[in-house]
């Protein structure tokens, strides 16, 4: 009868469900129902997604979550309606015991943005538990000599229930001898006496049954009784007594064992062994206590004998009996209040609950990282919490709502400086002293494409020699970028742009799109081209895509391709025919000159000048450098009318390249008829200067390399004139700091006059491209002796 009744009150509860609050907490997000427990599974709890503000359609895509916080899985959320319904049916003693409020709290967590709710279910009590007595029965001897209104303390019964569920009222068979006084403390039965009314009388009735019954206050009601044999005994008529019905203590929670917590002492005044007295435990509450303390029964002390927790109970109540030794014995009763204070002896609990990683190193600050709840199973200070990181992080720690916490980026993070945090978590308590724990947190950040690729230096020289290979590697660049995986990987290009007459420059060079190697497409030709500028591109295949530039500077060396060129005979007079020779000539008198020039450059356009056939040479010779044919000696008639000269022109280049030129001279007795020669000028030019040369060598050393170059000064001996530049001529010399190779200036020439001949343009200025072994260099030193027609001077 009563499981129906418990039924129909389950029922009638569901069916009178009521939205205790949906309101809002400012700046919480909370919301709170109530159900009762033992609700059935399926059973409806509240539009949870309307109650939150939430479609009901975005629910998946924002992927909706629901996670209880450590009281076990009761309740479910259908994806399809928002509906919160009951998972498995949640027996409220078994979650909270006797705590006054059941609460289980929820935690809603949606995506895009991230959000978090805080629901909170609170069980409502039913009536489902009946009273227990400790025992089934109970004997209670009472002398017979006991007065009317003496009082014996019952042990009473406990309801697993709270409220007005777990409040008993006792009640006491009908009879003649026994009622019941009940003591009440707010409304709540705290202890039952039975109270004797009538004297008893052992002779009359020597035992009494007696039915002890615990209502509790719940709808419908519940019982349970205990049977109460009393045995009626004779003499013994003082009862022993305690200085106070009611002993109230204060302990420590953690107390060691073995500590004493209060001695009692109850007095008897009969004497003997009636006054005699032995103390006892009669009852706890909760039962549990029984457990955790002992009393001396000779000297009434009682010790700890068990782990005093306050997080478990913090009030027990034990009755002590005092009986004395007497025949029937009697005995006097108080009731002892332990008061368990609370002890800072539990950690700070961490728990993270969601994690939004990786952080992208572009993230916003107030991003949210992570959340965290705290906890700690103290009380007062003991239970307060605080939450903290290292100072020196991107991060911070914002409260949302009692012990919950958000890690939020604080500023800008860079991946390429810092490419993950790990972030420990300090959960403190404020007791004394306090207590700590500590979580870490591993926070990745995730690569975003804001680094540009980049060389490591702004230009590229390289030096290649003229008629290369076509397809030929000329050089390699290579750019780095921090970033990781796409957006560092890297392909190279050639910035397009128009060289000479509008030739685009990747008809000239290719380069590796991976590597970076740069090829030559076409073989240069330093007469058409000697330094070839360019940009190669570097761009990521992040998105967008960043891209980095370096100029290349290509440098063509000169090789000693080209031949030397004689100009026609008679150029130099504007008709062509023999040269004409005065016989009266003495010697040194020029007769004329081989006229020659070389496309290439330095030593490879340096010409020198010889007779082919020396023993054919008659009494005329040639400047080694000059190309001028002179006279040996003073002419003779034996020397016949005409001479034939074959003058052969080489360079310096290795190997050499040559020309010949023939020179027919013609020997004539009329000096007025050489019209050609140097005197025919000598109106304009003046009187002879003499000439000195002088070879000045300036070395360069870049990157150890050193290169030789030969400036000539050259100091002559001219006819002074207005339009004629007499002295020094200077030649640019360029070194280039990339790479310690030679760039040299084209080769520049100054009108000069030598002997009593015309300005000519022989002076020539040079680099080599490479450096000479040293015989090659002793042998051009040798070349460079003092003859006839000045003086040459080295210096070192």
């Amino acid at each position: 009868m009563a499981l129906l009744r418990q039924d129909s009150l389950v029922t009638g509860q569901l069916l009178r469900l009521v939205l205790l609050h949906t309101a809002w907490e400012v700046g919480s997000g909370q919301v709170r129902y109530s159900l009762p427990e033992e609700s059935k599974q399926g059973a409806f709890v509240a539009r949870l997604a309307q109650d939150l503000g939430l479609e009901v359609s975005e629910l998946v895509s924002r992927m909706f979550r629901m996670v209880s916080k450590g009281r076990g899985d009761y309740f479910e959320v259908n994806l399809q309606s928002g509906v919160l319904f009951v998972k498995s049916p949640v027996d409220r003693e078994e979650v909270c015991g006797q705590s006054p409020l059941c609460a289980i709290d929820l935690e809603v967590i949606v995506d895009k943005p991230l959000r978090i709710f805080h629901v909170e279910v609170e069980i409502q009590d039913i009536n489902d538990n009946a009273p227990v007595f400790p025992v089934n029965g109970l004997n209670i001897f009472i002398a017979e000599s006991r007065l009317p209104g003496s009082r014996f303390p019952l042990e009473g019964a406990s309801d697993a229930d709270i409220g007005t569920n777990s409040l008993l009222i006792y009640t006491l068979s009908p009879n003649e001898h026994f009622t019941l006084d009940l003591q009440t403390k707010n409304d709540q039965t705290t202890s039952a006496d039975m109270v004797l009314k009538k004297p008893l009388d052992r002779e009359e009735t020597s035992v009494h049954n007696l039915l002890l019954t615990a209502t509790d206050g719940g709808k419908p009601e519940h019982t349970g009784s205990v049977q109460l044999l009393i045995t009626v005994l004779d003499a013994n008529d003082n009862t022993p007594e305690f200085n106070k019905p009611v002993y109230e203590i204060k302990l420590l929670e953690n107390t060691a064992n073995g500590v004493s917590v209060m001695t009692l002492n109850a007095t008897d005044l009969d004497e003997g062994t009636n006054k005699d007295i032995s103390y006892y435990f009669i009852s706890h509450l909760p039962p549990d206590g029984r457990d955790l303390f002992s009393i001396n029964s000779n000297t009434g002390e009682i010790r700890v004998k068990g782990e005093i927790d306050f997080e478990v109970y913090n009030v027990y109540e034990i009755r002590v009996e005092a009986k004395d030794k007497g025949n029937p014995p009697l005995a006097g009763h108080c009731k002892i209040l332990i008061d368990v204070l609370d002890v800072n002896d539990n950690v700070p609990e961490l728990a993270v609950t969601s994690l939004s990683l990786p952080v992208p190193e572009d993230a916003p600050p107030g991003t949210v990282v992570a959340l965290i709840s705290v906890s700690d199973r103290d009380s007062g200070d003991n239970g307060k919490v605080t939450c903290s990181i290292p100072p020196d992080m991107p991060f911070q720690l914002v409260s949302t709502f009692k012990n919950y916490h958000s890690l939020v980026l604080a500023e800008a993070v860079d991946r390429e400086r810092v490419s993950e945090y790990k972030i420990l978590v300090t959960a403190r308590d404020e007791g004394a002293p306090s207590l700590s724990a500590s979580s870490s947190i591993l926070v990745p950040i995730a690569d975003v494409n804001d680094n540009a690729p980049a060389f490591p230096q702004p230009v590229y020289t390289v030096f290649v020699k003229e008629n290369n290979r076509p397809g030929a590697h000329l050089l390699s660049v290579s750019a780095s970028d921090p970033d990781v995986r796409e957006n560092a990987f890297v392909s190279y290009s050639v910035v397009e742009r128009s060289v000479g007459e509008q030739q685009p420059v990747s008809s000239y060079i290719s380069v590796h799109s991976e590597s970076g190697h740069i090829y030559g497409l076409q073989p240069f030709d330093y007469e058409e081209l000697q330094v070839l500028q360019f940009q190669v591109s570097a761009r990521d295949a992040g998105f967008p895509s960043l891209c980095g530039n370096v100029t290349v500077q290509l440098f063509v060396l000169d090789e000693n391709d080209n031949a030397p060129a004689v100009s026609p005979p008679g150029s130099g007079r504007g008709s062509p025919g023999p040269e004409l020779v005065p016989l009266s000539a003495g010697a040194g008198h020029v007769v004329g000159k081989v006229r020659a020039v070389d496309a290439d450059s330095g030593y490879n356009a340096w010409l020198r000048y010889e007779v082919q056939e020396a023993g054919t040479a008659g009494p005329f010779r040639v400047g080694v450098y000059s190309g001028e044919i002179s006279t040996t000696r003073a002419l003779e008639e034996a020397d016949g009318p005409s001479q034939r000269l074959v003058i052969l022109v080489k360079d310096h280049g290795e190997p050499a390249l040559s020309a010949t030129a023939t020179v027919s001279l013609s020997l004539v007795e009329s000096p007025q008829a050489v019209k050609w020669d140097s005197r025919q000028r000598v109106g304009s030019e003046g009187p002879l200067v003499d000439m000195n040369v002088s070879l000045t060598i300036a070395i360069c050393s870049l990157s150890g390399l050193f290169v030789l170059v030969i400036v000539v000064y050259v100091g002559l001996r001219c006819h002074p004139g207005p339009e004629v530049m007499c002295g020094p001529g200077k030649a640019t010399v360029v070194c280039s700091s990339e790479v310690g190779s030679w760039s040299y200036s084209q080769r520049q020439s100054r009108n000069l006059c030598v002997g009593e001949v015309s300005a000519k343009n022989d002076l020539m200025v040079f680099s080599p491209n490479f450096p000479h072994s040293s015989e090659n260099w002793e042998e051009k030193q040798q070349e460079l002796t003092p003859n006839a027609a000045g003086q040459v001077s080295l210096w070192k």
